[in-house]
């Protein structure tokens, strides 16, 4: 994954928020995490680093359309609205009247424009690259594909629950957007929450998913303290729900088997003035995450399983 692609203004100054945030925290993880007994395939150690392997520039190693034998070919094993159709939000569903912001992390045309998304951007505590080319399977499965069609699914979810539903970009551009205007997306929407999806580079071996939570910055742009506990929040229930829908466990390289990871490095998440959490789904690089990563149907699993984790959240 890449946290960090043209010059946008400073940030404008945050808005208050229109209604205000319950941010008592709830330990669900724990009790969501007690089968993880159950998954014995995984391996390795924990080495607390989170290494990742995302070029910043290049080329996928082959179409993310081309022949997979990562990729089985396979039917959901429920019906689903088109990835690539959104659905009206319900005016009486439980989401009614909620704003969510979904982030499909990178671009699928960012390897063409490698001199804009290598270009640097303010993130508060640094300058950063505007994005990265994100990470790709062994055989060619693009991360950045991968994110969007997850993001497709879950904006249906959500739209059917009545929530109002707005993605920081749908391959509808050609590059990008870069990280600051990423966050600044989900400011002006105002957002109850924004996830932005990821999967991981990290080394063969290194399974399992971990979300992302925002440290306390307050550096230049950045501040971050009035999001770290509602952030935490919607972390927990959504590594919670992840858990429990598509029976993944947490990392085993970093978060000490929580499945959550704090950090004040990543420009989307420093800039935020709304509840904001990332998740990597897995990791690209190991050969059985790949296998979940590019199925159809673990993909509509961890979209449902994201999905009631943000509804746990915006239904407290």
């Amino acid at each position: 994954m890449s946290y960090v692609g043209p010059d946008f203004d400073p940030q404008p100054p945050r808005r208050p928020r229109r209604r205000p945030l319950t941010v008592a925290l709830v330990a669900l993880v724990p009790g969501a995490l007690l089968g993880w007994g159950a998954y014995a395939a995984f391996g390795g150690s924990d080495d607390g680093g989170g290494s990742s392997d995302k070029a910043a520039v290049g080329t996928p190693t082959a179409s993310a359309r081309s022949t997979d034998p990562e990729r089985p070919s396979e039917t959901p094993t429920e019906p689903t609205t088109s990835p690539s159709e959104s659905t009206a939000p319900s005016p009486s569903g439980p989401l009614a009247g909620k704003v969510v912001v979904i982030d499909p992390g990178h671009n699928p045309g960012n390897f063409q424009h490698t001199a804009e998304i290598n270009r640097k951007v303010d993130i508060g505590t640094a300058m950063k690259e505007c994005d990265t080319t994100g990470t790709a399977t062994n055989s060619g499965y693009r991360e950045a594909d991968f994110t969007l069609d997850v993001a497709h699914r879950m904006r249906t979810l959500l739209e059917k629950q009545g929530a109002t539903v707005e993605l920081t970009h749908d391959g509808d551009r050609s590059y990008g957007p870069c990280i600051d205007e990423r966050a600044r997306i989900g400011n002006k929407a105002e957002a109850d929450a924004v996830v932005s999806l990821h999967a991981d580079g990290a080394g063969s071996g290194n399974r399992g998913f971990h979300v992302i939570l925002p440290g306390a910055v307050n550096s230049g742009a950045a501040d971050t303290r009035p999001i770290v506990a509602p952030s935490k929040n919607l972390g927990e229930r959504i590594a919670g729900a992840f858990v429990r829908v598509t029976g993944s466990a947490p990392s085993n390289y970093v978060g000490d088997g929580t499945g959550l990871v704090t950090r004040k490095d990543l420009g989307g998440l420093n800039l935020s003035t709304v509840p904001k959490v990332f998740i990597e789904c897995g990791n690209m690089r190991d050969s059985k995450d790949a296998a979940q990563l590019t199925s159809e149907t673990w993909r509509q699993k961890a979209a449902q399983g994201i999905a009631e984790g943000i509804a746990g959240f915006l239904e407290k």
